[in-house]
């Protein structure tokens, strides 16, 4: 099984001079779920090269289990610092694809890969702001997706970080307006959702049940093609 893990390669939170980049949890998580059921791994960002971490996903307060073992780990911080260029990646060299806001969002190369996974039958699993990314995919015409159950970092959450108004966009009204039917639990519970082929998750808490959620959806695909 091969799949592709998008990260992001924007390290600017806004005009706000601090710093941002991907959450270590939200990478950490997943790519364990993935290496350790001996899928081939693919990380890819816009710029290629070492993605920018998010200095306050490494505060100690928000340590994981996961992130240790990242830190333990050289072939994971290996792989982290050489993915490959988004706009080299192609659809139908994987299975499944693993999705912010600023780069993500507005990126051709993102778009027209996340179209070309979902128009060939594949799954793809978004966290936290991820789910963000979709804002102007498509599928048959229409925002992917509208009319479908989704999660993603809410307003709530955004509003206990104090961000509302720095970053481009709220994840969970952009959602809405595309017509999604968004779902959550309380801020930084973990919750995932799956809707056919669209996995979502809320926030870094979700991540491990996101990407055990595409695990399972090969499982049963396999199952299914196998009966």
């Amino acid at each position: 099984m091969k799949i592709l893990m998008v990260l992001t390669s924007h390290d600017q939170l806004g005009n706000t001079g601090r710093k941002t980049g991907f959450w270590l949890e939200e990478f950490a998580a997943p790519y364990f779920v993935f290496r350790d059921a001996g899928v081939d791994l693919t990380l890819a960002s816009p710029k290629g090269g070492q993605p920018p971490v998010d200095p306050k996903s490494d505060l100690p307060e928000n340590q994981t289990a996961a992130m240790a073992r990242f830190k333990k780990d050289p072939v994971a911080q290996k792989a982290l610092s050489q993915t490959a260029k988004l706009a080299d990646m192609k659809a139908q060299d994987f299975d499944g694809g693993h999705g912010p806001m600023w780069d993500l969002a507005e990126s051709r190369d993102s778009i027209a890969l996340l179209e070309s996974f979902y128009d060939s039958g594949k799954p793809i699993a978004l966290v936290c702001h991820s789910p963000g990314v979709l804002r102007h995919v498509t599928y048959k015409g229409e925002p992917l997706v509208k009319g479908k159950r989704v999660t993603g970092f809410t307003n709530g959450e955004e509003e206990e970080v104090q961000l509302t108004h720095v970053v481009p966009f709220l994840v969970e009204d952009e959602l809405l307006r595309l017509g999604a039917t968004f779902e959550k639990l309380a801020n930084w519970q973990p919750f995932s959702i799956v809707d056919g082929r669209l996995i979502t998750g809320q926030n870094p808490a979700s991540s491990t049940s996101a990407a055990q959620n595409l695990m399972k959806y090969f499982e049963e695909r396999a199952t299914h093609a196998s009966a």
